[in-house]
């Protein structure tokens, strides 16, 4: 594939109540895209073709809903894709759309990924349509209980990250679930769910969409000169392996390993810690903040737990993480790993609002889904060339 630069200029989410009952799944999708085609200065016309992410089918029930949606989001007579990759599937939506414009087939690109939770069933979405699931959480838990004992992390460190990104979802207009008094104390004091997962260390289930516009470069470098700073993708990947074969080792898998050196590569980075200035990374469960910077060569093994209690992935620490309160504060499935990429473009593009990173040149997206078997990554910055190389 011939690769030519890509740049986001135009993002749209829905809004923070975390059911809609107001709007209709068509008005869903089509608020969120309105909104990056704003912040594009675009209209529909502008649209050369349509990327639509989602969970599985079965979790509103719509069967092929890249077909219902087509005239809510002005792709009657245009190309729409479908993207599917279980819980990472908003990162890979907005990789697929990107690899459309870099691949230099369509100059504009709207890439939608959603998720309407109030009008389906999750759990029983997860079973397989049989309604005898253990949930996201229950298969998570072990991964999660075994980074605990091989790392020594104490058992406050789940609790803290939590702490932080509620925090951080007060400073987010768009976060869907917002809790004032939060503390170390009351997330302690919340249920256990899934050993070692309490109530308030897991995400939430909520309604939600969110939109990129994709162009190329000729269009980044006019949004650029207009005053309306692009994010340029320095990098993307996707990986996936099976949930089950000899060796794997679910803590840190080697798909998630292999995704993060790829970008890394693309993107000239050699020390992600020092070159990378803010991650957002697909957190639902609080320890998975600890066990994702070490998969993705931030931390060594062992150190990501050590960088969460220093206060390191705080918005003002050394390597700030789900600063716009991450999946744990809003959780539409089928589009949480596109607001993670779509949070590192606003970042880059120095638009994150109040929980804006002061200097942040450089951002990463990460997202990954089914029983840590899939994976989504890409790397943007304000400039193609941010190293100076």
């Amino acid at each position: 594939m011939a690769h030519q630069p890509c740049a986001i200029v135009g993002v749209g989410q829905t809004h923070h109540k975390t059911r809609r009952w107001d709007v209709s799944l068509g008005g869903l999708v089509r608020e969120a895209a309105q909104r990056a085609l704003d912040d594009a200065e675009m209209t529909w016309k502008d649209i050369d073709a349509v990327v639509i992410g989602k969970a599985p089918d079965l979790f509103e029930g719509v069967m092929k809903p890249e077909l219902y949606l087509s005239d809510a989001l002005g792709a009657a007579g245009k190309p729409v894709f479908r993207v599917h990759t279980a819980g990472s599937v908003g990162g890979t939506t907005g990789i697929v759309a990107a690899h459309h414009v870099e691949s230099g087939r369509h100059k504009r690109v709207l890439a939608v990924a959603y998720q309407k939770q109030s009008e389906g069933n999750a759990q029983f979405a997860l079973g397989s349509g049989r309604g005898f699931s253990i949930g996201a959480g229950g298969a998570f838990a072990p991964f999660m209980r075994s980074y605990m004992y091989r790392t020594g992390a104490p058992a406050e460190i789940g609790p803290m990250v939590a702490v932080k990104d509620r925090k951080n979802a007060l400073k987010n207009p768009y976060a869907h679930l917002k809790i004032e008094d939060i503390s170390l104390e009351k997330v302690m004091a919340s249920p256990m769910m899934w050993d070692p997962v309490r109530f308030l260390e897991s995400c939430p289930s909520s309604d939600g969409a969110c939109a990129v516009v994709f162009t190329d470069k000729e269009g980044g470098e006019a949004a650029a000169k207009a005053g309306r700073q692009p994010a340029w993708i320095l990098g993307s990947a996707v990986r996936s392996e099976p949930s089950q074969f000899p060796g794997r080792d679910p803590v840190a898998p080697q798909g998630a390993a292999d995704c993060a050196a790829d970008v890394y590569q693309q993107a000239g980075i050699t020390n992600p810690l020092e070159q990378i200035d803010c991650a957002e990374l697909y957190v639902p469960f609080s320890w998975y903040e600890p066990m994702w910077l070490e998969g993705h060569h931030i931390a060594e093994f062992g150190e990501g737990w050590k960088m969460v209690e220093r206060g390191d992935t705080e918005i003002g620490g050394r390597f700030p993480v789900n600063m716009s309160g991450g999946v744990l504060s809003s959780n539409p499935i089928g589009a949480s790993g596109l607001l993670r990429f779509s949070e590192a473009a606003l970042q880059v593009r120095g638009m994150a609002g109040e929980h804006q990173v002061e200097g942040a040149n450089v951002a990463i997206a990460q997202a990954y889904g089914a029983s840590a078997q899939y994976f989504s990554m890409w790397v943007v910055a304000n400039s193609l060339d941010p190293f100076g190389k």
